[in-house]
């Protein structure tokens, strides 16, 4: 699962960037907790660079790396990331059966749908455009601002609905550049960022506002375009940059600890990982310094 965000890149929650409010859950009542006999992934299968169900997403390597630390077998519950993601994952069990996942790997902090981890990772919204074009002096978002108008004008600027990409545009007149993706497409077989990519590299538009992990996949995915990515701060009314965490069921507080255990043990892989994929990565802003506080088990 992911992005944090406003209602754009939970393309399922955000979009708030996850859509639309799910019901909540109220929290059950700690008790002893069974001994976990695999290591259970809530994930969609077609959700790149997070997920995938060929296993070569973010999180399915942090997966990887977790599963083998607890001596577990690794399995994946498969699910569209879509309005309704975790009560048909995490919160999802039929009478006599065990539940059918244990934890998804990917949800901003304060997402209170789940019982939120401490964040592992904090990225931002990025720009992204071909280098060679009319944009290669540009290196932060006031430069792209203070472009010669004439160029501005003209650009065709891709960018997902409801998302601080959108926002921004909004709230510096260039509405009018914004070529508008669905993030809660009804294609479950590709994943939210590939249309505006492959858009992007065809040159059927100019550049394109992303969330970070998905910014620096396309970059990595579509190499020959030569993409550059540019990440953007957050400024007053648009708020840019999210720390993501992990998330459980309540009432699990042995099972949370054992996950955020197992992020600060492999803090520096997990931190690889995320590099390898050209993850734009934000300092961790102390606890209480932004966002709503993780809510207590």
């Amino acid at each position: 699962m992911n992005a944090a965000f406003p209602r754009s890149r939970r393309r399922g929650w955000s979009a708030a960037l996850f859509l639309g409010a799910l019901v909540a859950a109220a929290p059950a009542a700690a008790q002893e907790e069974p001994p976990r006999q695999a290591f259970k992934v809530c994930q969609d299968p077609h959700n790149l660079p997070f997920s995938s169900a060929q296993g070569n997403g973010i999180e399915n390597r942090i997966a990887e790396l977790f599963a083998r630390d607890l001596g577990l077998k690794l399995e994946y519950y498969n699910f569209p990331n879509r309005l309704a993601f975790i009560r048909n994952t995490l919160r999802y069990k039929l009478p006599g059966e065990d539940w059918r996942c244990d934890v998804v790997l990917g949800v901003p902090e304060g997402f209170d749908q789940v019982s939120v981890t401490k964040p592992y990772y904090r990225s931002t919204y990025a720009l992204v455009f071909p280098r060679g074009k009319a944009l290669d002096a540009v290196r932060t978002g006031q430069d792209f601002l203070q472009l010669n108008p004439a160029v501005l004008s003209k650009l065709r600027i891709g960018v997902h609905d409801r998302s601080p990409g959108s926002q921004w545009l909004a709230k510096h007149q260039l509405v009018d550049r914004a070529v508008v993706y669905p993030m809660m497409s009804p294609d479950t077989e590709h994943d939210p960022g590939q249309a505006v990519e492959q858009d992007l590299a065809a040159g059927r538009i100019d550049a394109a506002i992303l969330w970070g992990p998905m910014a620096g996949f396309a970059a990595k995915r579509q190499g020959a375009a030569n993409l550059v990515v540019v990440p953007l701060a957050s400024e007053p009314g648009v708020r840019f940059d999210y720390a993501m965490a992990m998330g459980v069921r309540y009432g699990e507080p042995q099972w949370k600890g054992q996950i955020e255990g197992l992020i600060e043990r492999h803090r520096p892989a997990i931190q690889a990982i995320l590099r390898e994929y050209g993850v734009p990565l934000v300092e961790q802003q102390p606890a209480g310094a932004g966002g709503r506080p993780a809510p207590k088990d």
